[in-house]
């Protein structure tokens, strides 16, 4: 690290961590890739050019797939990058990392169930950073806890949730009245240049959830949900006054928050505590630390990475794509 700038040190450490966090036993090229990055003097000096929030690993391997690059190998992978930094630096500045993973609907989904089984009344569902609304879709899909099924069995989307401690798994997808969700960015399930690139987001090994992204956005284009541009904590009120009234308003997120700075994250936290509607949080310990702090059970191995609260209260060790849920 001698002689490395302070942005180059930040960006090594990103990715050493994104590698060995999250990468690891899900995606061997991209871990060797990361790895080899946080290694690499002469492309950390360049990818510290970009605006920190351009600077993430995803981002850029994203924006590789997009231009039809090598993620075979690292070699061919940094010349690529290199050779190409302005084509690289034109995609990294133009998209977001917009994860549209249709199977966290599966970690939420006991949740969902248990707003409903308490107030009685379908519900109005509001994600923030919806990307293209995948997820505001719970009740198009069907379900798999371990050796129970929940949903339609034969819809055209199965989600699989592997489950440990006493997950309550619901008898059924509770009634959705309405739906909406809110991101700075929306994307058009209709578009096939949006689609191209989350399907560039998704990890190179995970054929799963290539083939999951492509039939859970041709059920979304039979009736895409609405979605609204805007900035969520400037967006967020209005949305909740359209929802209907006769309705249970439930407002819910997983892995967005983190990209909020503090006060962001904050701010977000009370207004859900101010406004008049049941809040699901599926982010990572380090985004609401006051709800972590709640949690007294360690994580278990294996891909634990998030906490599944609701309305503050943790409820879950959950895993970054709806995979698993460890129930306290």
């Amino acid at each position: 690290m001698e002689g490395r700038s302070p942005a180059a040190i930040a960006v090594s450490e990103a990715y050493e961590q994104f590698a060995r966090r999250e990468l690891a036993g899900f995606s061997a090229a991209y871990e060797r890739i990361c790895l080899a990055v946080a290694a690499d003097d002469e492309l950390l000096d360049r990818l510290s050019t970009l605006p920190v929030p351009k600077r993430q690993p995803n981002l850029l391997l994203g924006a590789v797939r997009w231009l039809d690059g090598p993620i075979g190998g690292y070699e061919p992978f940094r010349e690529f990058v290199l050779g190409r930094w302005e084509l690289v630096e034109e995609v990294v500045l133009r998209r977001r990392t917009q994860t549209n993973e249709a199977n966290r609907c599966a970690a939420v989904l006991p949740l969902l169930a248990r707003v409903h089984a308490e107030t009685g009344k379908p519900l109005a569902l509001i994600e923030v950073g919806t990307s293209a609304g995948l997820c505001l879709l719970p009740d198009r899909y069907g379900y798999r806890y371990g050796d129970r099924r929940v949903g339609d069995p034969a819809a055209l989307v199965q989600l699989a949730c592997d489950v440990q401690g006493p997950v309550p798994v619901p008898a059924a997808v509770p009634p959705i009245a309405w739906r909406a969700g809110i991101d700075i960015n929306p994307l058009d399930v209709t578009d096939p240049g949006d689609m191209r690139w989350l399907e560039c987001l998704v990890w190179p090994e995970q054929t799963d959830r290539r083939e999951r992204l492509r039939a859970a956005v041709s059920i979304a284009r039979l009736d895409p949900p609405r979605i609204v541009s805007g900035d969520l904590n400037e967006t967020i009120e209005k949305l909740v006054e359209e929802a209907p009234a006769d309705a249970t308003t439930v407002v819910f997120h997983t892995a967005v928050l983190a990209y909020l700075d503090e006060e962001g994250r904050a701010a977000f936290a009370r207004k859900m505590a101010s406004l008049p509607v049941r809040w699901i949080a599926n982010e990572s310990p380090q985004t609401f630390p006051e709800i972590a702090a709640r949690v007294t059970a360690p994580p278990p191995p294996g891909p634990y990475l998030t906490v599944l609260a609701l309305d503050g209260r943790p409820y879950a060790y959950g895993a970054p794509h709806g995979q698993s849920l460890y129930w306290l």
